[in-house]
């Protein structure tokens, strides 16, 4: 397929896939494909990632574990909006971060990479010791210490992943695996990565092959936030290639404790001043210095979108509502149906993207739900509790 990168500040071109950033000024890349390229249906047939192959940067056989084709849920809410969750938790290692990885790990092969790292509050380095491990690929995690979900941990680890826990937050983190990797030769699979973005544009492209229609609005959680900036390049590409002709409100949310981006927007800025020490109970958007806060803020601004907070108290709330729904996720995903409720505008249909799996935090699940009762053996005693 026909693409280039480009630079989001300076607008210079370039042709070199193993950039992450300009090496004029430092501004991140977007990749820019040829639309005219698109060659398929959006009929709600066949709903998986390489579906959209003509629309992805792979030149070569990618590497795959199925991912993408994840259900979209009708869900039931106070409010009149048709309301659907996206479960990024069902792909393959319990989030949207495959999406992503299935093209970021074919990039690497197809560019001669043995080695790949990532700094990652969990999801993103689960995802990627999986498909490296697909690929045949060395994968090094550089993770917070202590601050990592259970769930991600193990998953990491499973998969053969070179473990490194760093003392100190996500941020950290991200500036030590950057420098490793540059100095090293080691492909970065972060998502200053433009390659990696493109694969997470693709829940775009299946929104509307399932649905067969627009929606109005789309609630993200925010963390590092590439995902929302990629959703919304996805749906400004099929606005662009006629498959659509509009494009969705998009709406980010963030955690209180954790929030640059919300704080950027209400004050009406194009980037942001970081959260030194964020904390909130939502682990996988626990990050005060997005990478991709600049991209994050346009999506929103000329979607004509906006960004929410919500409190850990509201994030548990709406991740109970989903579970009593039979929809499991994590505290970062449910922060996209918190924004939801704590929005005052209605729309006729929205979706809340759920990024990843109840499972991926155990512990906190536990924590926050009611307790076994442990009893004797007695029958009499059961019944007395049903």
């Amino acid at each position: 397929m026909d693409y280039h990168l480009r630079c989001i500040e300076c607008g210079r071109k370039f042709y070199d896939d193993s950039l992450y950033t300009c090496p004029s000024c430092s501004g991140l890349l977007e990749v820019v494909v040829d639309v005219s390229n698109a060659d398929f249906r959006l009929n709600g047939e066949e709903v998986r990632v390489w579906k959209y192959y003509s629309l992805l940067p792979v030149k070569i056989k990618p590497v795959t574990l199925q991912e993408g084709g994840t259900p979209l849920y009708e869900i039931r809410s106070s409010k009149k909006t048709e309301l659907y969750v996206k479960h990024e938790g069902l792909n393959p290692s319990g989030s949207f971060k495959d999406r992503g990885m299935t093209v970021g790990i074919s990039k690497a092969v197809e560019l001669g990479k043995s080695m790949v790292a990532c700094a990652s509050t969990g999801n993103t380095s689960a995802s990627m010791s999986m498909y490296s491990a697909r690929a045949g690929l060395k994968a090094y995690v550089f993770l917070p210490s202590g601050k990592v979900a259970l769930g991600k941990l193990a998953q990491a680890m499973m998969h053969g992943a070179k473990v490194i826990a760093v003392k100190g937050n996500f941020d950290t983190a991200l500036k030590i695996v950057r420098e490793i990797c540059a100095r090293r030769g080691i492909y970065l699979m972060n998502s200053v990565n433009p390659f990696r973005l493109e694969g997470q544009k693709t829940i775009a492209f299946e929104i509307v092959d399932q649905l067969g229609h627009c929606p109005e609005a789309i609630y993200v959680p925010v963390g590092n936030a590439g995902n929302i900036s990629a959703i919304f390049k996805g749906f400004s590409e099929l606005k662009e290639a006629g498959y659509t002709d509009s494009i969705p409100k998009m709406i980010g949310v963030q955690a209180e404790g954790a929030n640059p981006i919300f704080r950027a927007f209400m004050e009406g800025k194009d980037s942001i001043i970081p959260v030194d020490n964020p904390e909130t109970i939502a682990t996988a958007i626990r990050i005060g210095s997005p990478v991709n806060a600049r991209k994050a803020l346009k999506a929103i601004y000329t979607s004509g979108g906006k960004v929410i907070q919500v409190s850990d108290d509201e994030i548990v709330k709406a991740q109970k509502l989903l579970a009593r729904q039979g929809i499991g996720v994590e505290p970062a995903s449910a922060s996209s149906f918190a924004g939801f409720l704590k929005d005052d505008e209605e729309f006729e249909s929205a979706v809340c993207i759920a990024t990843g799996n109840l499972l991926k935090d155990p512990e906190e699940a536990v924590r926050v739900s009611e307790k076994p009762v442990e009893i004797d053996p007695d029958v009499e005693l059961i019944e007395k509790l049903l």
